[in-house]
């Protein structure tokens, strides 16, 4: 097994997994062995992942949406090489101006009046600060999330989520959540009350199976939220920085938030970054006392790394590319539905959040196995694994993506055989 001059040496994979099993998840490591994904990365650029044995695979999860930019994209890994070399982490005492730079620029690039950015370390961070400027900015107590939602698995992240899969085994939870049907604002209405502090929805439900609302529904949202003086939270996490093909996908319907969390892409594939951004009045709630802190959130190496990754996005025009890329993905897709009606329900999203739902699991299940052996990467959506989520970095070259639709098609037409082989199944409720 050959590895590149200054590495670390050769790598078993057999050795790799053992430790998965013994100790990281033993649970993981069967789970990735059974997908056909147990072999051992050693290198990334743009779209194209490799393992230790030379192997080349077409990313198209992007580290569920993490890696808009692609893997190693050279602009940002220099940003952070000429941060490293100044000063990675700071004294948390004297000024950051990378910091500063990142907060005034995500005021300028973000909807609405959105003024004040708290930098911190992931998307379920973000959402907790955000629900906590919420209590804080309201005096309320009440949080409104959606069912099928995903915010994260902290504890308050995860009391804003809707699946039970995830809820029940730490319940009880922080309490004065409650939950209603994405995409119903008539339910939305009724749940929203005087002692409501925020609405928390993603504009389009992600780990859900990539749902997009009707058209009026964040718009309803809205006018509920300020008619009751609750604050409407959208969760970009992973829908922020172009992947929908808006700069955020909350902007295809021309709403604005009170408040925004972003992570994932913000971080342009080699830094982790989060942040929630809100308006200047809310920001009051914790002007003088630190109610909300962290000693390395807003560190001038993942802030040197998040604003070339927003100079990226918005100089090489990755929403508009990602809206091009997406509308031909979604026509191939649609006649791969046509190819196997009774196999795939629904092809449906939008840029390059794309999301294709199998009548059962087990045909999702097949088909991300079968892009496996085709050195594709993919995965299903954590709240409806008949859901396989394709969401590839957006500066994926259109060779690669045409040679991923081509191995989907196959590994489908794989999976239909297999299961007709095995003989009629029983369909079950998530």
């Amino acid at each position: 097994m050959k590895r590149a001059p200054g590495s670390r040496g050769i790598v078993s994979a057999a050795e790799v997994f053992e430790k998965y099993r013994a100790h990281v998840n033993p649970g993981l490591a069967a789970l990735v062995k059974f997908m056909g994904f147990d072999a051992v990365e050693e290198s990334a650029q743009g779209a194209i992942v490799r393992d230790t044995e030379g192997n080349e695979y077409i990313d198209c999860l992007g580290g569920f949406g993490a890696l808009s930019l692609g893997h190693r994209h050279p602009k940002v890994v220099a940003a952070v090489r000429e941060q490293l070399e100044r000063m990675p982490l700071s004294s948390k005492i004297l000024l950051n101006d990378r910091l500063a730079d990142l907060c005034q620029r995500l005021a300028e690039i973000t909807p609405g009046d959105l003024q004040y950015s708290f930098i911190c370390n992931s998307g379920a961070e973000a959402v907790e600060g955000a629900l906590k400027l919420a209590r804080l900015a309201t005096g309320r107590r009440g949080i409104v999330g959606a069912v099928g939602g995903f915010h994260g698995k902290t504890m308050g992240a995860l009391s804003a989520s809707g699946r039970d899969l995830y809820r029940k085994p730490f319940a009880p939870l922080v309490p004065g959540f409650s939950h209603v049907p994405f995409g119903d604002a008539e339910a939305l209405r009724e749940a929203v009350s005087g002692d409501t502090a925020a609405v928390i929805l993603e504009p389009i439900q992600g780990e859900a199976g990539v749902v997009i609302p009707a058209d009026d529904y964040l718009s309803a949202a809205r006018e509920i939220c300020s008619a009751a003086g609750a604050l409407l939270v959208l969760d970009e996490v992973q829908t922020g920085l172009g992947r929908t093909g808006s700069l955020f996908a909350c902007e295809h319907w021309g709403v604005a938030p009170d408040i925004m969390t972003l992570a994932k892409a913000l971080g342009g594939g080699v830094m982790p970054v989060g942040a929630f951004v809100a308006r200047a009045e809310l920001w009051d709630a914790w002007r003088v006392n630190p109610l909300h802190s962290s000693t390395f959130g807003g560190n001038p190496l993942a802030c040197a790394a998040a604003l070339a990754a927003l100079e990226v996005v918005i100089e090489e025009r990755l929403p508009q590319r990602a809206r091009e890329l997406g509308q031909h993905t979604l026509h191939a897709l649609g006649e791969l539905r046509q190819r196997f009606p009774d196999a795939v329900v629904e092809v449906r999203g939008r840029g390059l959040l794309i999301g294709v739902e199998f009548a059962h699991e087990d045909l999702a299940g097949l088909a991300i196995a079968g892009l496996a052996q085709r050195r594709v990467i993919a995965a299903y959506t954590l709240n409806n694994p008949r859901v396989i989520r394709l969401e590839p970095p957006l500066v994926i070259e259109e060779g690669q993506l045409a040679r991923a639709l081509s191995a989907l098609g196959e590994a489908v037409e794989q999976a239909v055989a297999l299961l007709a082989d095995a003989g009629p199944y029983q369909d079950e409720p998530l």
